[in-house]
């Protein structure tokens, strides 16, 4: 089974809200070993002129994954999780995740490619706060492996 080429351009319903914690930021900098007091300090973080602590630059892959649940799990994706390696990520942001934010992602599959037998999806996801406005886009390549 290979990926289905007519997934590109398709986009899936928005996630539920993620309401962003201050123990998820600190856990999620002490998992990435992030050494800013901006992650850990919210007296820090407010005198950097932020209202609470500041999420890590990776954080968004937290709100991303609901995103990319709904196309793996998507019935004609041909898709097999087994078969797929997470090949690359990036962010674009708009502004810094902060505590207290509340996030919803949609996701649109920019592309699909097949490259000496696999298959490449690339996957935005548009991360949005409680007024909709943008605040960071995920991008991921999922590389399908083809049949051994």
């Amino acid at each position: 089974m290979s990926v289905n080429p007519d997934l590109q351009g398709r986009v899936f319903p928005p996630t539920e809200p993620y309401l962003v914690g201050r123990e998820k930021i600190r856990e999620f900098a002490r998992a990435v070993y992030s050494a800013s007091p901006l992650n850990t300090d919210v007296a820090a973080a407010r005198a950097a002129g932020y209202s609470d602590l500041v999420a890590p630059p990776t954080f968004p892959v937290v709100i991303q994954e609901a995103t990319l649940q709904q196309l793996l799990a998507e019935p004609d994706a041909g898709i097999d999780f087994s078969q797929v390696v997470h090949g690359e990520q990036r962010f674009s942001y708009t502004r810094p995740i902060v505590a207290g934010d509340e996030l919803t992602a949609t996701l649109t599959v920019s592309s699909v490619k097949s490259l000496g037998g696999n298959s490449m999806v690339t996957a935005d996801s548009s991360i949005v706060d409680a007024t909709g406005a943008h605040v960071v886009t995920a991008i991921s390549t999922l590389v399908v492996r083809g049949d051994a």
